[in-house]
């Protein structure tokens, strides 16, 4: 479940990208916040809360930070949004910069791959309603209608706080 402003509920509309502005009447996102423990995404303006998801889904192990291709963990530490893509396998997706260079050199230490793709994403496409549990590689999926909120919102370049 997720909570906005009532406006922004009637104006969501699929059509258009993530790429700049929040459409008028939605709020212009500075700042996502995943806390995973919470299973909570709070999303900023300026300082202000303006929504919060909750009931997020991550990776098969959430525990921890993300250190290696196939570890199916969730990342922790500062991203941005880089791209959405509306043409994923999921009801859209907007990816986060994982991995950072601090990411790639621990992976290079150990003579791993960091891993990537990782996305803020909806549920399967042809999925009727939600997928039960941590699902993902890695990733945060929330329901459709809520990645369609963010999608509308949350721009290139909108900075990803992702906390234990």
């Amino acid at each position: 479940m997720f909570r906005i402003g009532l406006a922004s509920l009637l104006v969501l509309v699929f059509a258009g990208t993530a790429r700049g502005e929040a459409p008028a009447g939605l709020p212009d996102v500075d700042l996502v916040r995943i806390h995973k423990t919470a299973r909570t995404i709070t999303v900023y303006e300026q300082g202000k809360v303006v929504g919060t998801i909750t009931g997020i889904q991550l990776g098969d192990d959430p525990s921890g930070h993300k250190r290696f291709r196939g570890d199916e963990r969730t990342p922790e530490g500062r991203y941005v949004i880089d791209y959405g893509n509306p043409d994923s396998a999921y009801h859209l997706s907007l990816h986060i910069s994982y991995p950072g260079a601090a990411d790639r050199a621990f992976a290079a230490r150990a003579g791993r791959d960091p891993g990537g793709a990782i996305f803020i994403h909806g549920q399967p496409n042809g999925l009727a309603g939600r997928m039960a549990g941590d699902w993902t590689d890695g990733c945060i999926a929330v329901s459709n209608a809520e990645i369609e909120w963010l999608w509308q919102v949350a721009g290139d370049g909108t900075v990803v706080e992702i906390v234990p």
